[in-house]
């Protein structure tokens, strides 16, 4: 069975996709939030992220030919912007952090 046949990754490839839908709209209003509406964004994308870097590593230690087509893809797609997937990583983990520490003040 292929990588993308297994209905795990589908079920949570799907729900990742989604969540992250969500999260962007209800982001989008992020400067109207009071303070702990800002830490559950903020607490809610970290468990995304963290989500989707499990999800991902998953894909990069397969052997399934098109979860190895797909990391590359992402990596090619990401090269051109001059970032890998763990500066990726690293600089929403900088923007959350400094969004956490912009409301403990």
């Amino acid at each position: 069975m292929g990588f993308f046949d297994s209905e795990v990754v589908q079920q949570e490839a799907q729900q990742l996709f989604q969540d992250y839908q969500s999260l962007m709209q209800v982001g989008s209003g992020y400067g109207k939030f009071d303070r702990e509406g800002k830490k559950l964004f903020i607490e809610r994308m970290e468990a995304l992220m963290e989500r989707y870097k499990i999800f991902m590593k998953r894909f990069e230690l397969s052997e399934d030919f098109m979860a190895q087509m797909t990391v590359q893809q992402l990596k090619t797609q990401l090269g051109q912007f001059g970032v890998t997937p763990q500066q990726m990583f690293d600089q929403m983990n900088t923007t959350l952090a400094r969004m956490k520490s912009e409301i403990a003040e």
